[in-house]
């Protein structure tokens, strides 16, 4: 008789990226603690009312060149692990895209806080592509406006200061709550609702991993906890996953 194969997880945070050459948050050398005041870029209120934020923000788009951004070794071992036919699912909170373009179904991808490969307009809600918005940017438009109505433009994505789609939040609790194992990575597990989603995959009995350079809140419930560069960690986590499977 067929076995039912576990369900994997892998809640992934700014960690996962910065082999890609994204640069983190909360990590040692990351953003937050580079340059405080880099957190207005990306906070709801100063964007809208500030000019001079939001070309700073856009002047920060093009900088992290997060468009030119490949997949890591990390991302193309997920896909790997969906390709050996194990039921899998992201939950990501990168708006970076490189799980898909690394190979992992984008069924299978929930962008928590969106994704920075499109805009929005502010007034009217419309869609746009970021690679435009940023041609424009280098083109000498210091923040550009949406071309349908003329208001600001932000990244489609859940800036500090504006909740997450209750929809996609669902789809998240509904992944934690059925998965077996949860894999942590690269996130520090302190930005809510989205750390809430390991205590939901704890509740449901599920064996929770945590791969992160520095401690987590959540360390001392994890089953593992994994302190090795997110490069080599995920594939090592993912070779005993597929090797568990076949026995």
């Amino acid at each position: 008789m067929a076995t039912t194969r576990p369900m994997v997880a892998v809640l992934s945070g700014a960690g996962f990226s910065t082999d890609s050459g994204i640069p983190d948050y909360r990590g040692p050398n990351g953003l937050w603690r580079r340059d405080p005041e880099a957190e207005k870029l990306v906070t709801i209120s100063d964007y809208r009312a500030d000019p001079e934020v939001r070309r700073k923000a856009w002047l920060m788009r093009i900088e992290v060149g997060m468009l030119a951004a490949r997949p890591n070794a990390a991302h193309r071992a997920l896909a790997e692990l969906e390709q050996a036919g194990l039921p899998l699912r992201v939950l990501t909170q990168n708006v970076d895209g490189l799980h898909q373009l690394g190979g992992v179904s984008e069924r299978k991808v929930v962008e928590l806080h969106g994704t920075a490969r499109r805009t929005q307009c502010l007034r009217c809600r419309a869609y746009g592509d970021m690679a435009d918005a940023l041609a424009r940017v280098g083109a000498g438009e210091p923040d550009p406006d949406c071309r349908a109505c003329g208001g600001v433009l932000k990244p489609a994505t859940v800036m500090f200061g504006e909740h997450l789609d209750p929809e996609v939040l669902g789809q998240a609790r509904a992944v934690a709550a059925a998965c077996d194992q949860l894999l942590a990575v690269g996130s520090s597990l302190q930005v809510h609702p989205a750390a809430g989603l390991v205590d939901i995959a704890l509740a449901a009995g599920a064996r929770v991993t945590v791969v992160n350079a520095e401690p987590t809140p959540y360390d001392d419930r994890a089953a593992e906890v994994i302190r090795e560069p997110i490069g080599t960690a995920v594939p090592a986590l993912v070779r005993r996953l597929v090797s568990s499977a076949g026995e």
